[in-house]
């Protein structure tokens, strides 16, 4: 976990804020093999935190290099737009972006097709790819928490240590999420 800490703490820096006013947040999908990355700042909430996301991608690009996996970073804002940019070795290797009201809609008022229509948008493919269903990746924020205070020195542990049950890290990690 120290490692984790002092990844996160560069990443905020290098994205232009005070590792001394944030921790990161660490969420886990349950069965899914899904962990969450979200820095807890001041910056990060709301509105506006959720758009911080759209171009700070530190923690990601890092997390990808050091990891040797595929991270996403990935904005919601329900009322708006989605996002999703993925890193893999560093490097930015795909994304996609789509504002609602540039979406083409389902002529009919049917539930089930606009459900389906979602499912195409980009949080709808990063749960795709993620292996789960588009709320549950959307719940994700709100499922079993840790916080990493990135102020001090954490003790060198597994991260799994900061969860009750075993956290297995699939092949793909989320990062990154409206509030």
């Amino acid at each position: 976990m120290a490692w984790l800490q002092r990844l996160a703490r560069q990443a905020i820096e290098s994205d232009g804020q005070l590792a001394d006013d944030c921790g990161l947040l660490v969420s886990v999908l349950p069965g899914a093999k899904v962990v969450r990355f979200a820095f807890d700042g001041a910056h990060t909430y709301g509105r506006k935190g959720a758009r911080w996301y759209l171009t700070h991608h530190a923690l990601a690009r890092r997390l990808s290099e050091h990891l040797a996996l595929v991270v996403h970073a990935y904005v919601f804002d329900p009322d708006e737009l989605e996002q999703v940019v993925s890193y893999g070795n560093g490097r930015k290797v795909g994304g996609e972006s789509l504002r609602y009201e540039d979406a083409e809609l389902p002529d009919d008022d049917d539930e089930v097709s606009f459900e389906k229509l979602k499912n195409k948008w980009p949080m709808g493919h990063l749960a795709r790819v993620l292996g789960v269903d588009r709320e549950a990746l959307l719940r994700i924020p709100r499922e079993t928490t840790a916080l990493i205070d990135l102020t001090g020195e954490a003790t060198a542990q597994p991260l799994w240590h900061l969860f009750p049950k075993t956290v297995t890290v699939s092949r793909q990690l989320a990062y990154a999420t409206a509030r």
